[in-house]
């Protein structure tokens, strides 16, 4: 009786919907909840390649190849974790459970990072899986279909997500290299139990929003249906252990899970009975593809130019002595936080002047800024001195371009994601977003260990050439990729439809 009662004091979702003013209340709750989950995402990644090298004694080549595995089953996962919130667990209770596990895995690192390194992550890969596709459908899910209002508060939701990177890239760099390897994993874990506080705090707020599919079921049907997903993720904890120790596994692994996600998708279009929403999912995985060659350029942050900041890069930054890998793991954050704004009033005013590029378009010049911010990584090669150090200045100045060519797709592409997707399979086609995340990373990691210098004992000047050609390389690939996107733009308009 009193159960019935609290549940009709919740919040419906009409009225969710009908807020006041630009952002729901509900959508600074969850910023602040991904604010620190993606603290301990980043700080972790920002170390994972320097820590592998340093600690653990893994070659440059192998760093890159683990660094893409762990990468890429963090995001593959997101893709299951989609999945299992839309069909069983629901979106509260993925994010909880996810939040909890990645707490575990940090505090297990922390414990022993040299014993316990690759148990803790892949606890904080699974973790990893479970919250993060979850908590960004909620964001979708606060707004109706048509309200205009959505893009700004992904906008808003982005920044939070690198107001967290930006003190997880400064802080887990600094603990890890300057005090305590204990101490970086424990921040991590600790920044990450504040984000579980805070959602337990106002889930209330979220009314139906992230409610398990199966609420209305049996519950013992229900608690059934849970433990099987529950000691499913107890068998997948040795079985990604052995794949990133083995990286030839995680090869035969994204082989597999790509086909099956595209079978999944086919099943699910042909299901579909609306040809007008047909060609959205079709229009939606067109750009998920294309996200995949802009991930894997874009993702060299944590594996190849860790390294490459790590050994050629000097300590001078403008008239400050500064550690390159604080620049590398916390500059793309910074500059999206100043930046973010200032392309939003930018997108306004072109919109008022009816010059707004079509979010196809936007994918397309953020191909072609990347290609520009590679070709500036790779210019690094002619402001070295003789022993193999380049300017800092002139990477930073990359990373700032680079930024350019991330709020041109990535804040729209997970708006898109939504807008294109009906709600019954929005977590589903969330996951695939994440799942190309995933090949991006598991092909980041293939060309950082190509660029790496096949001598481990090779100079320095020796490995600036190795890495600035592979960067060289990127710039190029990039350059053509844009160029076909902005040509082949009007077609996938025209299967968008009145999506912008």
């Amino acid at each position: 009786m009193n159960d019935n009662i609290q549940k009709n004091k919740e919040l419906t979702l009409e009225e969710i919907h009908n807020f006041r003013g630009k952002y729901p209340k509900q959508l600074i709750y969850l910023f602040l909840i991904e604010m620190w989950e993606r603290f301990c995402f980043y700080g972790m990644r920002g170390v994972l390649t320097i820590f592998m090298v340093g600690q653990l004694g893994v070659t440059d080549k192998d760093s890159n190849l683990k660094y893409g595995a762990i990468q890429a089953f963090i995001y593959a996962f997101t893709f299951i974790g989609g999945i299992l919130a839309d069909k069983i667990l629901g979106f509260k209770k993925s994010l909880f459970i996810g939040g909890l596990t990645m707490v575990l895995g940090n505090l297990i690192i922390a414990y022993s990072p040299h014993d316990f390194f690759y148990f803790g992550i892949t606890l904080s890969i699974i973790g990893t899986g479970f919250f993060k596709p979850n908590i960004s459908t909620m964001v979708g899910d606060l707004y109706s279909e048509k309200d205009p209002r959505r893009d700004a508060g992904f906008g808003l939701f982005y920044s939070g997500i690198n107001l967290g990177a930006l003190f997880g890239g400064v802080l887990c760099v600094y603990l890890g290299k300057y005090h305590s390897w204990n101490l970086c994993f424990l921040a991590a874990a600790i920044v990450m139990l504040i984000g579980i506080l805070i959602f337990l705090a106002t889930k209330k707020y979220l009314g139906p929003i992230g409610d398990s599919p199966l609420i209305d079921m049996k519950p013992s049907t229900r608690r059934t249906r849970e433990t099987f997903v529950y000691l499913g993720v107890l068998l997948c904890i040795p079985i990604i252990y052995a794949m990133i120790h083995n990286t030839r596994y995680t090869d035969y692994f994204m082989y597999t899970i790509g086909p099956l996600a595209i079978a999944l998708f086919i099943i699910e279009l042909i299901k579909i009975k609306s040809a007008q929403i047909r060609k959205k999912l079709v229009a939606a995985m067109i750009l998920i593809i294309f996200s995949i060659l802009f991930f894997a350029f874009f993702e060299q942050s944590g594996g190849a130019l860790a390294i490459f900041a790590e050994g050629n890069l000097s300590h001078k930054l403008l008239f400050f002595n500064i550690d390159p890998n604080i620049v590398n793991n916390s500059s793309n954050a910074l500059f999206v936080i100043i930046l973010s704004p200032l392309f939003g009033l930018l997108w306004l005013w072109l919109a008022k002047i009816k010059l707004e590029p079509n979010t196809v378009i936007k994918f397309g010049l953020g191909f072609l800024f990347l290609s520009g911010s590679f070709y500036i990584l790779y210019s690094t090669r002619y402001f070295a001195d003789s022993n193999g150090m380049t300017s800092l200045n002139i990477f930073t100045i990359a990373y700032l371009v680079m930024t350019f060519a991330e709020l041109c797709l990535s804040p729209v592409g997970l708006s898109i994601v939504t807008k294109l997707s009906p709600k019954n399979l929005s977590g589903m086609m969330m996951g695939m977003w994440f799942l190309a995340s995933s090949y991006a990373q598991y092909v980041a990691g293939l060309l950082g260990a190509e660029m790496s210098s096949p001598d481990e004992n090779a100079s320095l000047v020796t490995k600036l050439y190795s890495y600035t050609t592979g960067f060289g390389q990127l710039a190029n690939y990039a350059l053509i990729t844009g160029i076909a996107l902005i040509l082949f733009s009007p077609l996938i308009r025209k299967l968008m439809q009145e999506v912008k």
